[in-house]
């Protein structure tokens, strides 16, 4: 049965008529007094029952219950024939490059339980898998000319697929971009390619490659252990290797929708553009609207520590713990200035920068966030749409020499309990803040980040990102960013991974709270050597227990 009201009729069904009883043009129907044709086949269907005992009575009755029925099934044949429009967010400029954000929410936590890594796969096979009419081999021939990719980005909400061509181009650009999301090909051959690359980039590219991304990945996994969130948006090696083909289409079919849609268009498109883009991504069957919620992750109330075993020659160490704070939350402003004053991403200004590198010579540099940020080695900023309902507070020490690393694991707890006492200063919070509001234009200083932080401001509910951060900024006090640091960054569930070739070793050491003295090839300041005694034998509250070696061909299995 159709049920929905509000759709709008044509003026010659809209009740009393656009010129009768001062009606409106365009008034929607209500919901509680049907339109006029049902409410006559209402009467006709009841008035030929009352006339029980009429020879005519039975002829009235089927002549209203046909009436009703037809006029039933035009009502919900215009519904479906006139779907709700997808939502868009435009950014017209003088530009004469035109730049594509498709914005889907579905993402890695969506994945069934025993398929992680269906959506990151699914995805791949849009964006690196031809349509039904072209092999991907000729996608990338006919995009080469124009100096254009498509590119995807899975999260665990979001899956995100973008580019950016000349205006001279657009209309060929466009249609090869539109034919890979709404009629892909789905081939064998396309997709045993890219499983393998999806298997590949866990077993070698982060399992054997990079042991930053490894650790601050696995710090994910463990605190969202049994969560939707809890696994690697490329999914789990033994996942992906019993995934197939029709798993893929299903997925498509489930959950690449025109209610889970929104079109992001930035540049110097012509002005009747969007309306052929959500014409044609109109023919994406509807779903459901409701928003999927994920819940806090559930935590034992204590620390621990997961040591990988990889023969490395450094220790990566990664931290952090949930918060109840996103950048729709009142406090994200202020968790947001203390994550820059504490670990400004790639900036020798940060607080914890300071003391470990500047100080020490620890390591090549020290961060902290209150969102997600991967491929942070490899990148300035962070990439937009990658919003999540939940985040963690995170702490990154990039790799030191293994005889420091306990040294370094001390440091950061140290410098954590420090900035948990006794918050940020005046005069800190003021230069924070001054450098927050001036970094939030280099956030969107490119057409493409300006046309994706406005969409993930759609998402959480916030006003324009730039505007949004500098009125917030303004308005905060030194008590209040004091104030958040004491509700939402004092955690009793701290987890913890370091990553390293003496794993024993490093566990035994942190388990019996092994002093660890540091040795410099240059002499440093009074200052700091008389904290390094402090230090040195920080205590580290953790139970023997809670400490686990786990061996690096385990991780992302």
């Amino acid at each position: 049965m159709c049920s929905n009201y509000s759709h709008r009729f044509p003026s010659s069904q809209r009740r009393g008529g656009a010129k009768r009883r001062g009606a409106q043009a365009g008034r929607d129907i209500s919901p509680i007094r049907p339109p006029r044709r049902l409410r006559f086949a209402q009467r006709s269907f009841s008035s030929g029952f009352a006339l029980t005992g009429s020879r005519f009575a039975p002829s009235s009755a089927r002549r209203g219950i046909i009436i009703f029925g037809l006029v039933l099934l035009l009502w919900c044949t215009a519904l479906t024939a006139f779907p709700s429009k997808i939502p868009t967010v435009l950014l017209p400029g003088p530009s004469p490059l035109v730049t594509f954000r498709i914005l889907f929410m579905t993402g890695s936590a969506f994945d069934p339980p025993g398929k992680e890594g269906l959506a990151a796969l699914t995805a791949s096979m849009l964006a690196q898998g031809g349509t039904r009419s072209m092999s991907y081999d000729q996608i990338v021939q006919a995009l080469y000319p124009m100096a254009s990719s498509v590119n995807a980005q899975v999260d665990k909400e979001m899956t995100v697929f973008t580019g950016t061509t000349h205006i001279e181009n657009l209309d060929h650009y466009y249609a090869l971009l539109r034919d890979m999301l709404l009629d892909p090909g789905f081939r064998a051959e396309d997709f045993k390619r890219l499983r393998d690359d999806a298997i590949n980039f866990l077993k070698v590219s982060l399992r054997e490659s990079n042991d930053e991304e490894l650790g601050k990945e696995e710090l994910y996994n463990i605190i969202y252990a049994g969560h939707p969130y809890g696994h690697h948006n490329t999914g789990k090696i033994s996942s992906l290797e019993k995934l197939t083909l029709a798993d893929v289409r299903g997925f498509y079919r489930d959950y690449y929708k025109g209610t889970s849609l929104t079109i992001g268009l930035a540049g110097g498109y012509p002005k009747n553009f969007p309306d052929k883009v959500q014409t044609d991504f109109a023919r994406l069957p509807q779903g459901s609207t409701d928003k999927r919620r994920f819940e806090n992750p559930k935590l034992s109330p204590e620390m621990r520590i997961e040591i990988i075993a990889r023969d490395t020659r450094s220790t990566a160490i990664s931290l952090g713990f949930p918060i109840s704070v996103n950048r729709g939350s009142k406090d994200w402003p202020a968790l947001a200035l203390v994550a820059s004053y504490f670990g400004q991403h790639r900036s020798s200004n940060s607080y914890l920068y300071q003391r470990l590198r500047e100080a020490r010579g620890l390591n090549y540099g020290d961060y902290a966030y209150v969102e997600y940020f991967p491929r942070g080695m490899f990148q300035m900023t962070p990439d937009p749409n990658l919003a999540r309902q939940q985040q963690i507070f995170q702490i990154w020490i990039r790799p030191v020499e293994a005889q420091n690393s306990l040294f370094a694991l001390r440091a950061a707890l140290y410098e954590y309990d420090k900035l948990l006492r006794d918050g940020l200063s005046q005069e800190t919070f003021e230069t924070t803040r001054e450098f927050l509001t001036k970094y939030a234009n280099i956030l969107t200083q490119t057409q493409s980040a300006q046309l994706g932080y406005t969409l993930d401001s759609r998402y959480y509910g916030i006003p324009d990102y730039n505007s949004y951060v500098k009125e917030q900024l303004t308005k905060l006090t030194v008590g209040d960013v004091n104030a958040a640091i004491r509700r939402h960054l004092k955690s009793d569930r701290m987890r913890i991974v370091l990553i390293t070739k003496d794993a024993d070793r490093l566990r035994d050491a942190i388990v019996k709270n092994t002093p660890s003295p540091i040795v410099y090839n240059s002499p440093k300041p009074e200052e700091i050597l008389d904290e390094d005694k402090i230090i040195q034998s920080y205590k580290i509250n953790v139970k023997s227990e809670d400490v686990s070696v786990a061996q690096v061909n385990r991780v992302f299995e």
